[in-house]
């Protein structure tokens, strides 16, 4: 007998609803499904999650990359980072670095994408001009700017001399190395971001800024109280690539500076694991560097998200 349910009836009286039975649990499409996924996993478990989990056990040994010896020494690695004198200056330098480029990509791609998103002669064009320099390798940017950069016949330094201005010495001087090689940086990753605000701005609700114009509202105040809440969800997900992408800069930096002048003048957390690893041979402190980074980015990431979920 087929299962009912008993239900009244504005006449007071009881008839049954046939409720139907439920299908039989399909295998056949979990079966389908698993084998799809499960190439996707297994190429993500040795190429992903083995080589983390090496590395996290690599930290605790010390390893000379020239011979097979390890020998397991604990926390020795991380407790020599901790106190190491150059620790302060290699996080300062990340922190500086990664602020300032996702600033000044996120402000510079807006900019361009509301200016290009007006009808301009030959704007097309200038999209694409704008965008090409995200698809050319990273070591090919630096050696470009190296003569934009160059102390003797550069560009930055002619332009410098024709209003008076005398040129530093961007490879000698800590801080402005760090200036050249974060203005390269941006001017490559600048067209990721405004392909992407691009993208967000040409799907907006029309209607909102023919409201505001009609209300006579002036530009900035349409751009702050209307186009800028719309875009939030693109600005939430571009911070946290641009972020993320900026933690492992490496091309840029090896080809402009090799992490200096002065040693350590712009070297970074992940130009600190290459250098330690394959110039200093020290495999396991390199190791343990990076999975402090991993933990530093992981960290971030939650915050992130968990402020994303607050918004919605």
């Amino acid at each position: 007998m087929s299962p009912t349910m008993l239900s009244p009836r504005t006449s007071g009286d009881l008839s049954e609803v046939v409720v139907p039975r439920r299908r039989p649990y399909a295998w056949r499409e979990v079966g389908l499904a698993a084998a799809l996924v499960l190439p996707n996993l297994i190429l993500l478990a040795l190429f992903t999650y083995r080589p983390l989990l090496d590395n996290i056990r690599l930290s605790f040994y010390h390893w000379n990359i020239s011979s097979p010896r390890r020998t397991f020494i604990g926390f020795a690695n991380y407790l020599e980072w901790f106190t190491a004198r150059d620790t302060g200056t290699v996080v300062l330098n990340t922190l500086i670095f990664t602020v300032a480029a996702v600033l000044g990509s996120m402000v510079l791609g807006l900019a361009l994408a509301l200016l290009l998103d007006q009808k301009l002669f030959g704007r097309g064009a200038v999209r694409s001009m704008v965008f090409a320099p995200f698809v050319i390798s990273g070591a090919a940017i630096g050696v470009a700017f190296q003569f934009v950069f160059d102390p003797t016949f550069g560009l930055i330094k002619d332009l410098l001399e024709r209003i008076g201005i005398a040129s530093p010495n961007f490879y000698q001087v800590p801080g402005w190395a760090l200036f050249m090689v974060t203005v390269t940086y941006i001017w490559k990753n600048v067209g990721y971001v405004f392909v992407i605000y691009l993208a967000a701005l040409q799907g907006r609700r029309a209607e909102l800024d023919e409201a505001a114009e009609i209300d006579g509202t002036s530009a900035v105040r349409t751009f702050f109280r209307v186009v800028l809440p719309q875009l939030r969800p693109t600005t939430f997900f571009l911070s946290v690539t641009v972020l993320l992408n900026s933690l492992q800069v490496f091309d840029i930096i090896n080809v402009m500076t090799r992490g200096g002048p002065l040693g350590t003048g712009t070297t970074t957390m992940v130009y600190q694991v290459y250098q330690e690893t394959f110039v200093n041979s020290r495999a396991g402190y390199g190791a343990a560097v990076a999975t402090i980074m991993f933990l530093v980015v992981l960290a971030i990431t939650l915050v992130q998200v968990r402020l994303q979920d607050r918004q919605d």
